[in-house]
């Protein structure tokens, strides 16, 4: 029994952080069925790596994929109709589309009252900036993320992931859980304004407070941190790379101790945390020449041995062969009809009494039209064939 299995989701999103949050829904039961246009999917479906679309097979699994063409009027009575068996509609369309199509929030809520909705976009339902493209890249560049990051001589840097999607998608999950709790007690639904900008602003610490009380704007300042020293990453003897974060008075002593400089905490440059972060160019150059006498795996057991706070910086052929990667099951096995085993991320979080599970991964187009039209959502096949016809579905 998984604590989400009576929970119905018509996910009409469409690339990650849609995607991302109805999965972590979906890997606890959620009954999620994924609304896509005939014919083409979910954008998400062209990302593919080797001819392989794996980002699709990872994050639409456990979903149910149905083909409807919104843009037709048929289409938009069927989603009026679907709307009724479910607690929770997610959307990403620009700000103001579904208004234009006559199926905004107050059309749907006043079909189901008890509705949660969704709205995903790049800089919310109000505001001047609503109907601008809002892709995440955009976001890590406004947002503060990116003139923050990187090396102060180069520019500033992108993450080469969907950073600002995937922490967006994370709180949206717990957005709708939280909403459809209150639903359930209430009766009452809700709007969700999922802003893509608001919640990996959120992250970036307190940016604000520093700005307006203490007068600093954060720079880019490679791997270092403003608030602790040292931290940063170090090469090894053999061309690895080891990190590094002391960010405790007994952690730097542990760390000078197990490197032979414990000599360096008498040296007023280096005696405090403050001074370490003021002096932490010198301290690195210091360290690294130290560093560079060992192996990684010199200097990893050496770090165990001192309960040194390092981790080496592994590449993910490194981190699936890492035995406590192995044996947290970081990675699991899911079995697909066309590729056999696709390793994927295990469903999080770990819940020890509720474990999510992953039942089957992102399927083709319209895998399951057939079983929804018909069966829950009543057509008859006279119906959905002629719903086919008009490319609705």
């Amino acid at each position: 029994m998984l604590p989400l299995e009576d929970l119905r989701v018509l996910d009409l999103s469409r690339l990650v952080a849609g995607n991302m949050l109805t999965l972590v829904l979906a890997d606890f039961g959620a009954h999620v069925v994924k609304v896509e246009q005939p014919g083409v999917g979910d954008p998400l479906r062209t990302w593919k790596t080797n001819n392989l679309d794996l980002w699709w097979r990872v994050y639409a699994r456990n979903k149910r994929s149905v083909t409807l063409n919104l843009a037709h009027p048929l289409g938009r009575s069927l989603l009026l109709q679907m709307v009724d068996r479910f607690d929770v509609l997610v959307e990403n369309f620009v700000p103001g589309r579904l208004e234009r199509w006559k199926i905004g929030p107050d059309v749907l809520l006043a079909r189901n009252p008890r509705l949660v909705v969704v709205r995903i976009s790049g800089w919310g339902q109000t505001g001047p900036y609503r109907e601008r493209p809002g892709l995440g890249t955009l976001i890590e560049a406004m947002s503060g993320f990116a003139a923050m990051t990187g090396f102060p001589d180069r520019p500033p840097t992108l993450p080469p992931f969907p950073l600002a999607d995937m922490v967006a998608a994370l709180w949206g999950a717990a957005a709708t859980v939280i909403a459809v709790s209150h639903a359930r007690r209430t009766g009452n639904g809700q709007v969700i304004d999922l802003a893509i900008l608001e919640p990996l602003f959120a992250i970036l610490g307190p940016l604000a407070a520093e700005y307006r009380l203490a007068g600093q704007v954060r720079e880019r300042i490679g791997n270092r941190s403003y608030n602790t020293a040292p931290r940063n990453t170090y090469k090894t003897a053999d061309g690895q790379w080891v990190a590094i974060s002391a960010s405790t008075p007994h952690t730097a002593a542990r760390l000078l101790d197990a490197l032979g400089l414990s000599e360096l905490l008498y040296d007023p440059r280096f005696a405090t945390n403050e001074a370490r972060v003021q002096h932490a160019e010198a301290l690195d150059e210091i360290l690294g020449e130290a560093i560079r006498r060992y192996t990684l795996h010199e200097l990893m057991v050496l770090f165990i041995r001192h309960e040194v706070t390092a981790a080496p910086v592994y590449n993910v052929s490194q981190l699936l062969a890492d035995p406590h990667v192995r044996a947290r099951d970081l990675v699991i096995q899911v079995q697909d009809p066309q590729l056999g085993g696709i390793p994927m991320h295990a469903p999080l979080p770990r819940l020890m009494g509720t474990p999510g599970t992953i039942r089957w991964p992102g399927p083709p187009l319209g895998a399951h039209n057939e079983e929804f039209y018909l069966s829950e959502l009543g057509l008859t096949r006279a119906e959905l064939e002629r719903a086919k016809a008009q490319g609705v579905i």
